[in-house]
């Protein structure tokens, strides 16, 4: 589980063939000072596990799933990354409940920079979109933000009709990767666990599943 706080920014240092799948070598000294075998981080907002650490790296298996749902498959070695480590009990939940499974991919249409703070629009798959609300939780490649702005609800029903506005504060755009995104930078989203429940339920109950 995580917060969608970043720790750090990493980077891929290696990517070596794993099967159907890759290893990944990320460069990341605050996060492996005290990481273990086994222990979970969020790549980009990906939940991976620890296979391997030296001083500043961690080794870390990325299964071809992963691969076909996340922008993890556009890393190269150079790529940089957000890194944050699994909350731990009893810790303040600074940002939203993340637990670092990404339910799709969107690209950044629009990066409209101000004085101190820049606003990203960024495309959100149709099956996405009604799990978005203005002034709800979404995490963007890992981070925990606050939504400014929706699409309308009638739009065209393609990927390209649907959108999400963020709003980042200095500190979001220096401590994040997302301070370096462009136009058509691809970036993983993890929409809030509680709108996904809610249509899960609602799923259940049109189809009169529900008791």
């Amino acid at each position: 589980m995580f917060t969608g706080i970043i720790e750090e920014i990493g980077e891929v240092t290696a990517i070596t063939p794993s099967g159907d799948g890759w290893r990944l070598t990320v460069r990341a000294p605050k996060a492996v000072s005290d990481a273990v075998h086994g222990e979970s981080i969020a790549v980009s907002g990906v939940c991976l596990t620890v296979v391997g650490s030296t001083a500043d790296t961690f080794d870390t298996d990325v299964m071809k799933q992963t691969l076909d749902v996340s922008a993890l498959a556009s890393v190269e070695v150079g790529t940089r990354v957000n890194i944050e480590k699994a909350m731990p009990v009893g810790a303040r939940l600074g940002g939203h409940i993340v637990q670092g499974h990404v339910d799709g991919t969107g690209e950044v249409l629009e990066v409209r920079p101000g004085d101190q703070w820049s606003v990203l629009r960024i495309s959100l798959p149709a099956d996405l979109a009604p799990l978005v609300v203005d002034k709800g939780s979404i995490a963007v490649a890992g981070t925990s933000l606050t939504v400014s702005a929706v699409s309308p609800s009638t739009g065209s029903g393609t990927d390209e009709g649907h959108w999400f506005e963020v709003s980042l504060i200095p500190e979001t755009l220096t401590a994040t990767i997302l301070g370096a995104l462009a136009v058509g930078d691809r970036v993983n989203l993890e929409t809030d666990i509680l709108a996904r429940h809610v249509e899960r339920l609602l799923a259940f109950r049109s189809e009169g599943g529900s008791r």
